[in-house]
């Protein structure tokens, strides 16, 4: 028996490698983000787990840029999985010239939706969906809030929860989806984040994720003031 379970417990250790690997495998090059001369942007991700189900990515295509970040729920090979099939997804649907918002994140649903019923699985995503061009950001979909330090030093809050649906729960999800224009100025910094950072706390177990957060991006806006270009800057943990 205990032989059963070391081997069990390899083969498992194995695939979550291995998904993991893939992972990392479909993440924005630092090549590709710096080819993007309209933005500075930086992404990290580190899974607390040995696979994660958080989601980030920067797409090219035709002189438009989608951004994409969202996270599913809990951590694990699934969530792995839902993970890469949301990038797939994205991915065609961009190669295949798709430009209404709504359209696009409930084609992405559906999608998601029927490969989870093949799976009988119960899990679902946050997504929200980025498109950047003439000086705007255009936002779809429900995720953590969007954060916005101004050049000014002004910060601005963008709550999610009323321009989308939780990816793959039903089936259609078209009425509930709503897309927000956001101007950007030069040296402006957008924060997008999965729940690990404001859910992280710190030795006495108390969250902190506003005032640190607050005063990273200041920082961030202080060094960054002789920068010629708008910047999009998120942390995915």
């Amino acid at each position: 028996m205990n032989q059963r379970l070391t081997v069990e417990n390899y083969r498992m250790s194995s695939e979550l490698a291995v998904t993991r690997k893939l992972q990392e495998m479909i993440l924005p090059r630092t090549k590709e983000l710096k080819s993007i001369e309209e933005l500075d942007i930086v992404g990290f991700m580190e899974p607390a787990d040995e696979v994660g189900g958080d989601y980030y990515d920067v797409l090219q295509r035709n002189g438009r840029i989608k951004i994409g970040i969202g996270d599913v729920t809990g951590h694990g090979l699934e969530s792995g999985v839902i993970m890469i099939m949301v990038q797939t997804a994205i991915r065609t649907l961009l190669i295949n010239g798709e430009g209404n918002p709504v359209k696009f994140l409930s084609t992405v649903n559906q999608t998601i939706y029927e490969n989870l019923q093949r799976m009988n699985c119960d899990k679902s995503l946050s997504l929200i969906l980025m498109d950047y061009h003439d000086n705007k950001l255009y936002l779809s979909g429900q995720h953590e809030s969007v954060i916005i330090i101004r050049t000014n030093g002004e910060i601005e809050i963008i709550d999610t929860d009323s321009l989308g649906f939780p990816i793959g729960l039903t089936d259609e999800i078209t009425e509930f989806i709503f897309e927000v224009e956001i101007y950007l100025n030069l040296g402006d910094i957008v924060l997008l984040y999965t729940d690990g950072i404001p859910e992280a706390e710190n030795q006495s177990k108390q969250r902190q994720f506003k005032d640190e957060m607050q005063r990273v991006l200041m920082k961030q806006r202080i060094l960054r003031k002789e920068y010629d270009s708008q910047v999009i800057f998120w942390v995915c943990d």
